[in-house]
């Protein structure tokens, strides 16, 4: 019987949701018989939608057809600060910046974020010589800095809030030249439209050909990713505190425990209520919880003995309401060995989640951050096309819309099939390109 749906396997139909929104009353789940033939999904699990789009590498940075010889002396010194799930993209965006203001890279070090109060530097994580290979043809990368400027600090320059169509040439550029050695943090709306091709080359060659694990973390996982039944699926799951105290979105139905979680680490961030609530919750800026993503798990036919790999952090709330339903639930702890797993800091950990996902039969996510746009994009640069964000817009305005049951898993049903059909969100537009099956 095949773990992820077909004619074979179809999941009992769903007729209540557990929708702990605002105002709504906290549902029971219950399921009708198997194989119902008006079941949302009569075509089995969503892998099995025929897509009509993927995204792929485009061929003219694989090619190297635009790669031009790198100057012979650089602008100057770049580091790039990065950390959390932004370490990778932060760290890839840096790349084609120095490429694009023709300076030399120095090895970042990944700063300490304030979840994980934890630094580490680039070796602790890549493979330095790996890196340096697959990219001298790219971009000038040093491991240390030359004598002149060794002892001294770079100037930062904090791109990271500037908000608009932020130009690095107008606005970074000077910095390099007057100071020599400089250490940024991208910003989230730079402009790409002005990058020379030589500039976007190195980005994707250095951010997916070029960054692997180091022996220590391949190994490590290596060894998770044999331990995983196959085929099996990487979920990606945020319902920690912080992350449902940032949103600022009220729940009901939460343990005791769940609640002191939230309020400790909400500090000024009080929830909204009302009208403003209602909105922002339509808008799609809720974290599902566990119990919602089982729900939609299971309107998309993924069978409830499916393997998942849960990549997440510590600390996730109410996860019971995932595995109540999906109890075939494997994580980092539960795989490693006592000792391995208490050696770990949060950014190994975030790179053995990263490597597990980049790897999955399948891989879904409930949200659209940092660390699953680098997953689908890498996934789709090895042809796994099998990646799916969830849509929390979808479901809360299917249940602001009083849907419930059946009518709300065929509201979700449609949702994400026409996302899977379609390929959205499945891969970074600087490197890939749209190709039509």
């Amino acid at each position: 019987m095949p773990l992820f749906g077909g004619a074979t396997c179809r999941p009992a139909r769903i007729l209540c949701c557990t929708a702990a929104l605002v105002g709504l009353p906290l549902l029971l789940v219950v399921v009708l018989t198997e194989n119902d033939p008006s079941s949302s999904n009569p075509d089995g699990s969503i892998w099995n939608v025929r897509r009509i789009v993927e995204w792929r590498p485009c061929r003219w940075w694989q090619t190297g057809t635009h790669l031009t010889a790198l100057p012979a002396t650089s602008n100057g010194y770049i580091r790039v600060d990065c950390y959390g799930g932004s370490i990778k993209c932060a760290f890839c965006d840096g790349i084609g910046i120095a490429r694009l203001l023709n300076a030399t890279l120095v090895l970042p070090k990944f700063e300490a974020a304030a979840y994980w109060n934890e630094s580490s530097d680039f070796a602790d994580v890549f493979d330095v010589d790996y890196f340096i290979e697959q990219t001298k043809d790219f971009i000038h990368v040093v491991r240390y800095l030359p004598e002149d400027i060794l002892s001294g600090e770079p100037f930062r320059v904090d791109c990271s809030k500037r908000k608009g169509q932020f130009d690095y040439v107008e606005h970074v550029l000077p910095f390099l030249l007057k100071h020599r050695y400089i250490s940024i943090t991208p910003a989230m709306s730079q402009r790409r439209d002005r990058y020379p091709l030589y500039a976007k080359a190195t980005l994707c060659q250095a951010c997916y050909k070029a960054l692997q694990l180091n022996q220590d973390l391949g190994s490590k996982g290596s060894k998770l990713l044999s331990l995983m039944p196959k085929p099996f699926l990487s979920l990606h799951l945020r319902f920690e505190p912080d992350m449902v105290a940032y949103s600022q979105c009220h729940y009901i139905g939460l343990s005791s425990a769940s609640m002191d979680a939230i309020e400790g680490a909400r500090g000024n961030r009080r929830p909204f209520t009302g009208d403003v609530a209602r909105y922002w919750r339509e808008r799609g800026k809720c974290p599902l919880m566990p119990n919602e993503t089982a729900f939609i798990l299971q309107s998309l036919a993924i069978p409830a003995h499916t393997p998942i790999y849960l990549a997440a952090g510590d600390g996730i709330l109410e996860l019971e309401g995932l595995t109540s339903i999906y109890s075939n639930v494997y994580t980092k702890s539960s795989l490693l060995s006592r000792e391995d797993f208490a050696q770990m800091g949060g950014n190994t950990k975030a790179a053995l989640d990263y490597y597990i996902s980049i790897n999955s039969d399948a891989y879904i996510a409930t949200f659209f951050g940092n660390m699953d746009k680098m997953v689908a994009a890498m996934r789709a640069a090895r042809g796994l096309h099998r990646t799916l964000f969830l849509s929390r817009r979808a479901f809360a305005v299917g249940v602001s819309k009083g849907l419930a049951g059946a009518e709300l898993a065929t509201a979700m049903w449609e949702a994400h099939r026409e996302d899977y059909i379609m390929g959205r969100g499945s891969a970074l537009p600087d490197c890939f390109c749209e190709t039509k099956l």
